[in-house]
């Protein structure tokens, strides 16, 4: 979901299940947290005794008010022996009646929560089936909610619409239903009876629209995969239809994108050119993330009148069509749909990866925008000095969908772990496998962590511990000084929130400025907040340097300073050792070598990538290391030990 501006959510703290299980314990991936801000903790126990396999919503409605009326069937299974089931629907609703298994059976109804006999067996299969009418709530009828269902009229085009947006703890304001992330629906069939000269959009393949005779019609939608029940959407106007394809390459047929467009002869003809461009974004992600979860279905765009976008499962709600609002919501398909967030608290799965979507959309299709895109981003971050991208409060719906927090830093710190990879076809495979090893389910931002580290083999602890659930930003300062061709440089940090993360030791990118010759970028290990390098045979003198230049880190520069009293912290043996040339095309010698010695290439993160016996002026060939910067380790017979540092 992207909202471009802040809506007002009234929070009555002293109404929630409110208990310490609201907290999400941020080091447990598998924790027990409150699901909802309606029920007991009581009442979610009991809605996980059983599992939800389908839905079938039939409802009646229009586009002039949210009232609606109809049946929702339940199907799902019991995980215990069970005899009755809990879910939820909204407490103003009439309930004309309730049936289990099609037999009509007494049921009790406090406030928003439902309990029905099943009489179910383990991993019994049980159907409930409730007729129900009303008008859902608003915020005046229900503060904790009212935003499951709205109605206005766009002030730009003028058409009136009914839309659904259930994120995140509003769909039972107008469906029955269980509210739980872990909890998909294994598919869902979405029968929307309307006036006939309006249409229904909803998620999955219009199997048919069925002429009542009446002056009504019935729009069928089948969806076929598995689905979060917030996730599920109607929207409801006089619409045109406007479908457009992809051709992703590897993508077995065209993928569909079906559009409900405003029926105003203007709204088309203004976005379509935006709208057609969702092409080039399908087969951009394709290639990035795999392919589309839903390509045997469709995508596709329902119109409605507010401020963003919401990812409804294979249709978007869209207010309007810009190229970055289009990329986020479609990425989120991906990020959100196929893979959900497990908990609230890591909504960084669903918001983060969307979010950086836009950039890698940018970075690929407007190149020249992407560099002051990303620099936005940094600056509002870094509006506020705290804030933590994992979600300590997971019903503070405000904290929830921070723009700052949750978008942008969660955006910006897949920046800096694409950067500590350091290997854009690794990423990018990661990126691929993990859809595939969380396909049609859920993830805790720790199981990214972890895909990170067995692809990579590199321990993304700390940058979770300072990024993901830690606070605030650096700010760099550095000495150097130059003595011919070598460079002593001290880099220091503080940070935004020193009571919180006192120490970021992420890499760092140096870049020394060289002019008539070229730039050198060379990549830190940052250990502390304090660290001294020496970097031997760089060559012409730097006439400046720079901290960061291509922007993969959040950060601000403090002082930096060419300074004369610089000297290194360590007594230096044997200064006639050199490595040369430093940095180096992956070949290079040790200067003054007088015996043999073992040679150890280390990468930053401290894993042993090469050991060589190395003669006096053999040649050394390391190309058939990955791109980077890399330690080197000279033991002589004397076992002294000298560190270099050098950039292929």
């Amino acid at each position: 979901m992207k909202h471009l501006f802040p809506t007002l959510i009234i929070l009555l703290i002293s109404s929630f299940a409110y208990s310490q299980s609201t907290l999400c314990g941020k080091h447990k991936k598998f924790n027990t947290q409150l699901k909802s801000n309606s029920l007991s903790l009581n009442q979610i126990a009991e809605t996980e005794l059983y599992d939800v396999h389908f839905y079938h919503l039939d409802l009646n409605m229009n586009n002039l008010s949210t009232a609606l009326s109809g049946t929702v069937r339940m199907d799902a299974s019991a995980n215990v022996s069970l005899d009755s089931a809990l879910y939820e629907l909204f407490s103003g609703y009439t309930i004309t009646e309730i049936r289990v298994n099609g037999n009509a059976v007494d049921y009790s109804r406090n406030n928003s929560a439902i309990k029905v006999p099943v009489n179910a067996g383990q991993n019994e299969i049980f159907s409930i089936e409730t007729d129900y009418s009303g008008t859902p709530p608003t915020a005046a009828t229900n503060p904790l909610g009212g935003a499951g269902m709205s109605q206005d009229d766009s002030p730009t085009w003028g058409n009136d619409v009914v839309w659904s947006l259930s994120e995140p703890f509003s769909a039972y304001e107008w469906f029955p239903c269980k509210q739980s992330l872990t909890d998909k629906a294994d598919s869902s069939y979405f029968f929307i009876t309307v006036p006939s000269n309006l249409k229904a959009g909803s998620n999955g393949l219009l199997e048919q629209v069925v002429d009542l005779g009446n002056g009504f019609s019935r729009y069928e939608w089948k969806h076929r995969h598995p689905i979060d029940y917030y996730l599920i959407s109607v929207s409801v106007s006089s619409y045109v239809e406007y479908n457009v394809y992809a051709n992703p390459v590897g993508a077995p047929n065209p993928i569909l994108i079906q559009n409900y467009i405003y029926d105003n002869p203007q709204t088309l003809i203004n976005f379509q050119d935006d709208i057609d461009e969702t092409v080039d974004f399908m087969e951009l992600f394709y290639d990035l993330y795999g392919p589309y979860p839903f390509e045997d279905e469709k995508y596709g765009h329902c119109m409605a009148p507010f401020s963003g976008g919401m990812e409804h499962q294979t249709m978007t709600t869209q207010g309007f069509f810009t190229k970055g609002l289009t990329t986020h919501e479609l990425g989120h398909q991906w990020w959100g749909d196929n893979v959900t967030c497990a908990s609230w608290c890591d909504i960084w799965i669903n918001e983060g990866f969307a979010s950086y979507s836009e950039y890698l959309m940018l970075e690929n299709l407007y190149p020249n925008e992407s560099a002051g895109h990303m620099e936005d981003v940094h600056d509002n971050i870094m509006n506020q000095n705290g804030g933590s991208v994992w979600v300590l409060d997971s019903l503070n719906e405000n904290r929830i969908f921070s723009g700052r927090l949750t978008y942008d830093k969660g955006a910006a710190i897949v920046h800096t772990m694409r950067y500590m990879v350091n290997d854009d076809a690794l990423f990018f495979d990661i990126l691929r496998d993990f859809q595939v090893t969380f396909k049609d389910s859920t993830a805790y931002g720790i199981d990214f962590k972890e895909a990170l580290e067995e692809a990579t083999g590199i321990d993304f602890n700390p940058v979770f511990e300072e990024w993901y659930f830690g606070e605030g930003y650096p700010t760099y300062s550095l000495l150097w000084q130059q003595t011919g061709e070598d460079v002593i440089l001290q880099i220091n940090h503080t940070t935004s929130k020193p009571n919180v993360t006192a120490t970021f030791t992420n890499d760092l990118d140096i870049r020394f400025i060289r002019p008539g010759i070229g730039d050198t970028i060379v990549r830190f290990d940052i250990s502390g907040n304090s660290n001294t390098f020496t970097i031997n045979n760089i060559g012409t003198i730097a006439s400046s340097i720079s901290v960061d230049p291509e922007n993969w880190i959040i950060n601000r520069i403090g002082s930096i300073v060419q300074s004369n009293e610089l000297g290194l912290n360590e007594p230096i043996m044997e200064d006639e050792i050199s490595l040369h040339p430093n940095p180096s095309n992956g070949t290079f010698q040790i200067k003054n070598l007088k015996n043999k010695a073992e040679v150890k290439v280390y990468n930053l993160n401290g894993k042993v990538k090469k050991t060589l016996q190395v003669n006096p002026n053999e040649l050394i060939n390391i190309n058939d290391l990955n791109k980077g910067t890399y330690i080197i380790e000279i033991e002589l017979i004397n076992n002294i030990k000298r560190l270099k540092i050098i950039s292929i």
